[in-house]
C-alpha cells in the first residue's frame, strides 16, 4: 500500500481537529452507526473542556489504496515543543488558515519550522462560509508569510483548496459551498511525496512522543527511518552522542488506525508506529538494530522563556484534600513530565522542597498544574518570572514576544496606552474590517505577565490577543506591575457575612460566606495600592438588648472567583497560589505578619 505522512498545522481555533473528524468520516474509518464524539482527536479531558489541542497525536486513514498518516498538532504557541518534534515524522504539511483571521502568529512559528525542513505545504483556506470571509487577502497574507520565511520557489508554488471543515467539503473553486473532501485526499496523494527512505538498511527509529500504558509500560512513538522491525527483534537505544542506554526486544509494535493503536507483526521505513519493550529510552533517543551505532540527529528545540517555582504546600490547610503532598511525589511527577515534554526543564532547589519549572508560557505551565491537581497533588505556586540571558558584550537580555491584538476600533486607544506602559513597541496597525483593528506589538514577556485579564476587562471581553516568542533583546528596565494591594486575613476561621459586608467598601472580595480562612490568606483586592490586614471572621456581638429598628439584612455581592490561570497571573512576587484538587487559594508567601515586615525591610535595604 502506498504511504503518505502529513501534519496539519494551524493557529488555535482555526478548525484543524474538526477537519480531521471529517477526514475520518469520509474515508470510512467510522461505521455509519458508530457514535463518535466531536473533535475525536481531542481525547484528553482538559482538551475537551477547553476546546484546544494540547498534545500532538498521530492517526491514519485509508483512501483509495493509500494509507495517509496524519499528525494533529496543537495550535497554541505555548505547546510549540509538541509541534517541533513531530515535524521530523512527516513529508508534507497542510497549513490551515481561517478565511477571516488569516495568517496568525502560531501559523508563522510552525510554518517557519516546516519550511526550514524542506516540507511541501498544501494551503487550505478553512471556514469559507463565514459571512466576514476575505479569501483573497488571506491568500496574499500567506504568500507574504512564506516569502518572509525564506520559502524555496518550489514551496512558494503551493496548491490551494477552499474548505469548510465543519460541513465537510473542499474545492479548488473559492465560490463552491458544497461537496466532499475528495479534492483534499487527492491533493495529499498527488502533492506530498511518499517517504524516500532506505528499506534495506538496518532498522532505526527516532522517538518523538512518549506515552505510558499500565500493561505495556513505556510506549515510544515515531517514524521508522530505515529498514524493517519485527516483533521480538533485538534492539537497543542510543542517546544523542551515540552511547547505548539500554538493550532489549521490540515486545509489541503498533500502528495507528483511526483512533486506535493496532498491533502489527512488522513495520517498514516510513511507517509511523508505537513500540513497547524498553524501560529507559525517552524522547530524542534513537531506537535501532543492535548493529547500528550512529544516532539519528533530533531537531533542536527552542529554549523555555518562563519559569515558576513549584513547592510543597505548607499552608495550615495542607493535606486536607490532596493525596500526593510530599516533595518526593512532586519531584517524581515533574521529572516524568520533563522526560516526555522536551519544552519543559525542571531544576531542584537546594532545600529539596521546591522545584524551578521552566516552560514556554503561562498556559503551558497552567495546564501542567491543572493536570497535577486532578491527579491529587497539592502545590504552592510562585509568580511566573522570565528567564534572562546575556549578549556577547555581557549585557542583560530578556525574551520578547510578538503580540497580535484584534480589537474593536473604540478600544484600540486604551490597548495601545496599556501596552506602552508595559514597554511594548507598536510595529503595525491596520483595520481588519467589520469595525475591528489589528495591532502588532513587540513586547518584553515580563510586561505581559498578568495583562490578559486586564485586557479582557478593557475590551469588554471582545478583544483577542495572540502571542509568540520573537527573540532575546535588550533588558527594558523596571516595568510597572499590579497597582492595587490586597486584603489579608489576620486570623483563622470561617468568613462571616457580618464582617464581609463592611469589607466590600474596601475593595473586591475573593471569598464568600462560610469559607475556611487562615492567617496570611489573601481574601480580596484592596482599592488602594497598599496591603491591608482585615478580620473577615468578626461576628455580631450578642446581647440581651434588642435594636430599636429591624436589623439591616446584609446583602453581599458574589465574590470574584479566579481560575487557576487568572490566579497565577494576578499574584505579586511576595504571594503564592495554593493549589489543591478542589480549591485554588491566594496567600502571602510568609503567613506571619511579623515575618512579612522583616522580609520587606530586608528587600528595601538590598
Amino acid at each position: 500500500m502506498s504511504l503518505r505522512n502529513i501534519a496539519i498545522i494551524a493557529h488555535v481555533d482555526h478548525g484543524k481537529t474538526t477537519l480531521v473528524d471529517q477526514l475520518f468520516r469520509q474515508s470510512g474509518t467510522f461505521r455509519d452507526n458508530q457514535r463518535v464524539e466531536e473533535r475525536a482527536m481531542d481525547s484528553n479531558d482538559l482538551e475537551k473542556e477547553r476546546g484546544i489541542t494540547i498534545l500532538a497525536k498521530p492517526t491514519s486513514v485509508e483512501w483509495n489504496g493509500t494509507r495517509i498518516n496524519i499528525v494533529d498538532t496543537p495550535g497554541h504557541a505555548d505547546f510549540g515543543g509538541e509541534v517541533e518534534r513531530i515535524l521530523s515524522m512527516v513529508d508534507g504539511v497542510i497549513l490551515l488558515v481561517d478565511s477571516s483571521e488569516g495568517a496568525m502568529p502560531q501559523t508563522k512559528f510552525v510554518t517557519g519550522k516546516a519550511l526550514a525542513l524542506g516540507l511541501k505545504p498544501i494551503v487550505v483556506v478553512n471556514k469559507v462560509d463565514r459571512p466576514d470571509e476575505r479569501i483573497q487577502e488571506v491568500l496574499d497574507e500567506v504568500f507574504d508569510l512564506f516569502v518572509t520565511l525564506d520559502a524555496s520557489d518550489e514551496q512558494l508554488d503551493f496548491p490551494v483548496l477552499y474548505a469548510s471543515g465543519r460541513n465537510g467539503y473542499a474545492s479548488e473553486d473559492p465560490q463552491r459551498r458544497e461537496g466532499t473532501l475528495e479534492p483534499l485526499f487527492q491533493k495529499i496523494v498527488d502533492h506530498v511525496p511518499p517517504p524516500a527512505l532506505d528499506q534495506d538498511a538496518p532498522f532505526s527509529f527516532l522517538v518523538t512522543l512518549l506515552d505510558r500504558d499500565n500493561f505495556l509500560g513505556r510506549i515510544l512513538t515515531g517514524r521508522v527511518q530505515s529498514g524493517t522491525v519485527k516483533v521480538n527483534q533485538p534492539i537497543h537505544a542510543l542517546d544523542m552522542d551515540g552511547n547505548v542506554i539500554e538493550t532489549g526486544r521490540a515486545s509489541k509494535i503498533m500502528s495507528f488506525q483511526g483512533l486506535d493503536r493496532v498491533p502489527v507483526d512488522e513495520a517498514r521505513a516510513g511507517d509511523i508506529i508505537s513500540l513497547a519493550g524498553l524501560t529507559v529510552a525517552t524522547v530524542a533517543n534513537t531506537i535501532c538494530d543492535t548493529s547500528v551505532s550512529v544516532p539519528i540527529q533530533a531537531q533542536p528545540i527552542d529554549p523555555p522563556t518562563l519559569s515558576m517555582r513549584f513547592s510543597v504546600n505548607d499552608s495550615p490547610m495542607a493535606g486536607r484534600e490532596g493525596t500526593k503532598v510530599t516533595s518526593r511525589m512532586i519531584r517524581d511527577r515533574l521529572m516524568r513530565e520533563a522526560e516526555s515534554n522536551v519544552a519543559i526543564k525542571v531544576t531542584e532547589s537546594a532545600d529539596k522542597d521546591s522545584f524551578e519549572v521552566a516552560g514556554r508560557g503561562e498556559l503551558q505551565l497552567g495546564v501542567l498544574i491543572e493536570t497535577m491537581r486532578r491527579e491529587g497533588f497539592e502545590l504552592g505556586i510562585s509568580r511566573p518570572r522570565v528567564l534572562f540571558g546575556e549578549d556577547e558584550a555581557g549585557n542583560r537580555t530578556e525574551p520578547y514576544e510578538t503580540v497580535v491584538i484584534d480589537v474593536d476600533d473604540e478600544f484600540s486607544g486604551t490597548v495601545v496606552d496599556k501596552m506602552n506602559i508595559r514597554k511594548a513597541e507598536m510595529t503595525d496597525m491596520r483595520p481588519s474590517g467589520g469595525g475591528k483593528t489589528r495591532i502588532t506589538f513587540s513586547a518584553p514577556s515580563r510586561g505581559l505577565i498578568g495583562y490578559h485579564g486586564e485586557f479582557l476587562s478593557d475590551t469588554r471581553g471582545t478583544g483577542i490577543m495572540n502571542r509568540l516568542f520573537e527573540k532575546y533583546g535588550p533588558h527594558k528596565g523596571k516595568i510597572e506591575g499590579r497597582k492595587n494591594g490586597v486584603l489579608i486575613s489576620n486570623g483563622a476561621g470561617e468568613a462571616n457575612a457580618y464582617a464581609l459586608g463592611p469589607l466590600e467598601d474596601r475593595g473586591i472580595l475573593f471569598v464568600g460566606v462560610g469559607e475556611a480562612l487562615y492567617e496570611g490568606m489573601v481574601i480580596g483586592e484592596n482599592a488602594k495600592p497598599e496591603d491591608l490586614e482585615v478580620n473577615p471572621m468578626k461576628s455580631k456581638a450578642l446581647t440581651n438588648f434588642r435594636a430599636s429598628g429591624k436589623d439591616d439584612s446584609i446583602r453581599l455581592t458574589p465574590p470574584k472567583k479566579m481560575t487557576l490561570e487568572q490566579a497565577i497571573a494576578y499574584i505579586d512576587d511576595d504571594e503564592m497560589v495554593e493549589v489543591t484538587p478542589k480549591t485554588v487559594r491566594l496567600r502571602k508567601r510568609y503567613l506571619d505578619p511579623n515575618e512579612r515586615k522583616r522580609m520587606s525591610r530586608a528587600k528595601a535595604a538590598a
